[in-house]
Formats: structure tokens, C-alpha cells, sequence
């Protein structure tokens, strides 16, 4: 457990984070970078980040986005990991990172969702974005190894979207927290003390109590357990997510963007003749915590015929390693869950990620360390994802969800 403590060195801290993967760990960083003045404890229970959603990741990043703020958030995200050595303070450790820019390719195979994908474009191009409207003529012109014909429209954008190395940034703001201050201890919470308008206290399983200032939500699919224990309820829940590596016979003959078909399997570029690909069952309900358990009829009966009938060269591919992940899925809108409960105001949320988490972590610990620091946004504006719309069952719509 290098870099963790087995029993916290104070009684009471500033700011306790409850989960110490990437946006735990965003926010710690942050709130170095931006001088907050006070003590941040960061509490994981699991140090070996074995299973957390950082680790399991596709670790993939676009703009692909129909709504501007998350679009926003992906560009600030890019930014971010291709100046990552700048941002942590020129350090020669940290190693120049760029995006693997083979880009993000959806499909339509109907006019309804071709309809989808232009106004998604438009937003995006506004934006800045460089998307790209696809005809089926096209798509077969610039990929002539699939099968088009059931194809009305693709959008592509090759431009600071694709693989970024994801386990890396989240090192670096593990580290570099640590090395500034930030206490991070291996530890579970057990419970949370609640008076008034406060939580003033956080219960370990090893038995400890902490008293803190402000408490940050960042549990991962553990989110609504936590917020529970706050009297609060968020509609987030763990939803399981499989991916499988493949050495293909007959590599394709040039990279292959994160390709998402129709029938919602999708399948990337890792290199070396080398793929991945995921999706999910069409049944996809709520899971244990502890359930990694993957399902060899989903890659049977489902994704590997649909990569396959898109991409015939893929009829031949052996499959060399495996593994489920799970989504923190926020039932609502499958967006974010940010900033301070409205009446337990000294507990901040960011939770519910569904499977954005990597690529917004940048923008969303920076945005939660400057609400503890100002109590107000300074960069990009995510009250969209407060709470209330979570209390009104108001949904932000996002069109553009794998």
C-alpha cells in the first residue's frame, strides 16, 4: 500500500474525499494547484485500485458529445493530458503524453438517428470541434474494409479524439497530491455524521471517526451508498460493462477508429493487428459491487457477430484477454452528478459518470476544488449537473451515450 496510511494522522480535516480513484484524486490534485490553505484527507478502500472503473477503463476520450458543456469539458480534458508534464509543474518524471488520434466513428443505419447525428455535428462544430458527416459512400471510401450497405450516415472526428494513457494522468495526480500534502489513507467510510445542515463527521471501518469541513462524493458506483448515509438519495447504481482484447488473422490495413455499430457493440484500434472491443447485454440491470463476472454468450451471440458482419476481416480473431468493468450509471440522464446538496451543503457530489468519467476528470476536479475554494465556479460553469435536476427529475438529455 505505498503512499497510504492505515490510521489517519489528524482528527479532523478540511476536506475528506471519499473514493481516491481519478476524480478523487483530480480533486486533490486541484486543490493543490489552486492553493487551498486547509487539510485534505482522500480515503480508498481498496489501494490496489484493482477494480476500480480508472483501472478497467477503454481509457478513450471525445467531443463526440450533443451537449456544448460536455464537449467543453472533453476539450479542457485534451488540453490536459497532452500538457500533462506543464500542468505538473515541468517535472521531468512525468512523462509527454499525446492522444492516440484514431478518432471515434458512429454509425446510423437509419434516418432517425442519422437526424441525431447532424444536429449532434452542428453542436459539436460550434464548439469547435472537427467532426465529420460521413455518406454511406464515403464511409466505404475511407474504411473499404466494412460492410455499408445498411448504412445511411457516419460521423467522424480524428482531432483530439481516440486512446489517451488515462492510468498515467491518474498516477501523476495520485503523486503529485500526495508529494504536496494530501494524506491518502486506505480505509473504507463506514458512515456519516449528520447535524443540521452539516456533515461533520466520517466513520471508518477500522473504527476511527474523522471530523471534516466539507465532504466530496467520489465512490464511483459506490456513490449512492455513500450519499445514503448522508440521508441522500442519487440515482446512480453499478451497470456492467465487458470488453475483450482480439489478435485479428488479417490486421486491417489502416487504424480503425472507435467504431460504435448500430447494434451498440464497438470495437478500436490497440495496434500490432491487435483490437478491442465491448458493449453490454440488451438486458443490462444493476449489479453487485464485487460482480466482474464476464458472459461468454454476450461475445457469441452478440458482439462478435455484429463487429464481424461490419467488419468481415474480423470473422477470423482469437480472442487473448478479457475482462468486465462497471459504469457509476446515473439512471436519470447517464450525466454527471456535481457541486453541493442544496440543503446538506457541505457535501459535494460527483458521481454518476457513466462511463465519462476518465476523459472529464480534469475538468470536473478542477471544477469541485474551485467550489470548495470559492463556492462558485471560475472556469467552466457545471451547475447543470447540480442536484436539484436530480430532485425535479429533470433530465439534461445527452444524445451521444455508449
Amino acid at each position: 500500500m505505498q503512499g497510504f496510511r492505515t490510521e489517519p494522522a489528524q482528527d479532523s480535516y478540511d476536506v475528506v474525499i471519499i473514493g481516491g480513484a481519478i476524480m478523487g484524486s483530480s480533486t486533490a490534485w486541484w486543490l493543490t494547484e489552486l492553493g487551498f490553505p486547509g487539510r485534505v484527507l482522500v480515503v480508498e478502500r481498496d489501494p490496489s485500485y484493482e477494480r476500480a472503473a480508472t483501472a478497467l477503463s477503454f481509457s478513450c476520450i471525445r467531443q463526440q458529445f450533443s451537449t456544448e458543456l460536455n464537449i467543453r469539458i472533453s476539450q479542457f480534458g485534451a488540453e490536459f493530458v497532452q500538457s500533462l508534464r506543464a500542468r505538473m509543474g515541468g517535472d521531468e518524471r512525468v512523462p509527454e503524453l499525446k492522444i492516440q488520434n484514431f478518432g471515434y466513428l458512429y454509425l446510423a443505419d437509419s434516418e432517425e438517428f442519422a437526424r441525431v447525428l447532424r444536429a449532434n455535428q452542428a453542436v459539436q462544430a460550434a464548439a469547435g470541434a472537427g467532426t465529420r458527416l460521413l455518406s454511406r459512400d464515403q464511409i466505404a471510401e475511407e474504411f473499404p474494409f466494412m460492410t455499408v450497405d445498411d448504412l445511411v450516415l457516419g460521423s467522424l472526428n480524428t482531432r483530439d479524439e481516440g486512446y489517451f494513457d488515462g492510468y498515467t494522468v491518474f498516477d501523476w495526480f495520485r503523486r503529485k497530491a500526495r508529494e504536496r500534502g494530501v494524506e491518502y489513507l486506505a480505509d473504507e467510510v463506514a458512515g456519516l455524521d449528520v447535524s443540521g445542515a452539516r456533515v461533520t463527521g466520517v466513520r471508518l471501518a477500522s473504527g476511527r471517526r474523522v471530523g471534516c469541513g466539507m465532504v466530496v462524493n467520489a465512490a464511483g458506483t459506490r456513490g449512492a451508498k455513500v450519499a445514503s448515509m448522508a440521508g441522500i438519495a442519487i440515482p446512480i447504481e453499478p451497470r456492467k460493462r465487458f470488453n475483450w482484447v482480439l489478435q485479428a488473422e488479417r490486421p486491417l490495413d489502416r487504424p480503425l477508429p472507435l467504431t460504435i455499430d448500430p447494434t451498440g457493440a464497438f470495437v478500436r484500434e490497440v495496434g500490432g493487428g491487435t483490437y478491442m472491443a465491448g458493449g453490454h447485454a440488451e438486458v443490462d440491470p444493476a449489479v453487485e459491487f464485487d460482480d466482474f463476472t464476464m458472459d461468454p454468450d454476450l461475445w457469441l451471440d452478440h458482439i462478435w457477430p455484429a463487429i464481424a458482419t461490419r467488419i468481415p476481416a474480423f470473422e477470423a480473431v482469437k480472442v487473448v484477454n478479457e475482462w468486465a468493468g462497471q459504469y457509476d450509471y446515473n439512471l436519470l440522464d447517464q450525466n454527471a452528478i456535481t457541486g453541493p446538496h442544496p440543503e446538506v451543503t457541505n457535501f459535494l457530489f460527483l458521481n454518476g459518470f457513466s462511463g465519462h468519467g476518465l476523459q472529464q476528470s480534469p475538468a470536473m476536479g478542477r471544477a469541485t476544488a474551485e467550489w470548495i475554494l470559492h463556492g462558485d465556479y471560475r472556469a467552466l460553469d457545471l451547475r447543470p449537473f447540480h442536484y436539484d435536476r436530480i430532485a425535479e427529475g429533470r433530465a439534461m438529455v445527452e444524445a451521444a451515450v455508449i
